[in-house]
C-alpha cells in the first residue's frame, strides 16, 4: 500500500490579545504576540519543504495570502469542541481521506526541528503512535497510523498531566509506541528564558 502523510499544523490566528495569553501576563499583550509571530515563522520554516502533506488548522478563521504559503499548506478552520475533540476529528478527518501516517505538532515549540518531524514520521512505519513530550507534561507532536480515539478522551488539557495520561492509555491499548525528545514548550516567560535566551 502506498504510503500517505499528512502533517496537521495547529495554530491560533495572531490576533492582539489572544494568543499566549499566560506569557502575556508577564510581558504584555504585544510583546507576546511578536514572540507568537516568532514561533509560527520558525514552525512555518522547518515544516515547508517537508516532503509530505501539510494543512494548517486555525483557530479562528482561515487567513489567505499570510505566512502560510497557498501553494504548501492547505488550510482549515479547527473543528469544534475542546482541544481532544478538536484534535480527535482532525485525524479522524485526515484518515478517512486516506491518509495512512498522520502527525499533529502546534507553534508554541521554539526547539522542534525539520529532523524530529521526519523522525515522527519514519518511527511510524514501525510503531502505530509516536509521541514527542514536553517538559511541562504535555506534548508537542503526536502521530499515529489509525485513529485511537481514547488519547482525546478525558484528558486535563493545558496541564501536566496531558502527556502521562495519553502515554498511560496508549499502554494501556497495548499500542506499539516510540517517544521523540523532550523539548520546551513556550508558554510562560520561563519557558522562554530557557528555551530561547538569545530572542530579543
Amino acid at each position: 500500500m502506498t504510503e500517505k502523510k499528512l502533517l496537521m499544523l495547529f495554530v491560533r490566528n495572531p490576533e492582539l490579545g489572544k494568543v499566549k495569553t499566560r506569557l502575556a501576563a508577564s510581558v504584555g499583550p504585544e510583546t507576546a504576540l511578536d514572540i507568537y509571530l516568532h514561533l509560527l515563522r520558525h514552525t512555518r520554516d522547518i515544516t515547508q519543504e517537508l516532503p509530505v502533506d501539510k494543512v494548517v488548522y486555525y483557530s479562528e478563521k482561515v487567513e489567505q495570502q499570510d505566512l502560510w504559503p497557498d501553494a504548501r499548506y492547505l488550510k482549515k478552520v479547527q473543528p469544534p469542541g475542546d482541544l481532544g475533540e478538536k484534535m480527535k476529528l482532525a485525524f479522524e478527518t485526515a484518515f478517512a481521506e486516506g491518509y495512512t501516517s498522520v502527525v499533529i505538532i502546534g507553534s508554541d515549540c521554539h526547539q522542534l526541528t525539520s529532523d524530529i518531524v521526519n523522525q515522527a514520521f519514519d518511527e511510524l512505519k514501525t510503531h502505530e503512535v509516536v509521541i514527542g513530550p514536553a517538559l511541562d507534561g504535555g506534548y508537542y507532536l503526536l502521530g499515529m497510523r489509525h485513529l485511537h480515539p481514547e488519547l482525546f478522551h478525558n484528558k486535563r488539557w493545558s496541564t501536566e498531566h496531558v502527556f502521562p495520561d495519553t502515554l498511560y492509555d496508549i499502554e494501556r491499548l497495548h499500542l506499539s509506541h516510540t517517544l521523540l525528545p523532550y523539548l520546551s514548550d513556550i508558554d510562560k516567560l520561563e519557558d522562554l528564558q530557557e528555551s530561547w535566551p538569545d530572542l530579543n
